[in-house]
């Protein structure tokens, strides 16, 4: 197995929805830019209120990939 060096990034995804979707969204977008990730990790959940109700989930994610050799 050859040895890995990781490099992370953190975003946060929002949604209307869900946390899952929340999550979803923020993965979706950094792979348009990122190459070879291999894990995330949840730091920080939160949303927003309206009328007493939750109107957005905001979840901030760790996204690692790995780098690519020289």
């Amino acid at each position: 197995m050859q040895n890995q060096v990781y490099k992370s990034v953190e975003l946060t995804g929002s949604s209307s929805t869900s946390i899952d979707e929340a999550v979803q969204n923020a993965v979706a977008r950094a792979a348009a830019t990122i190459r070879q990730m291999r894990w995330f990790e949840v730091v920080e959940t939160r949303g927003t209120i309206e009328d007493g109700k939750v109107n957005e989930w905001q979840v901030t994610v760790k996204i690692g990939f790995a780098l690519e050799d020289a």
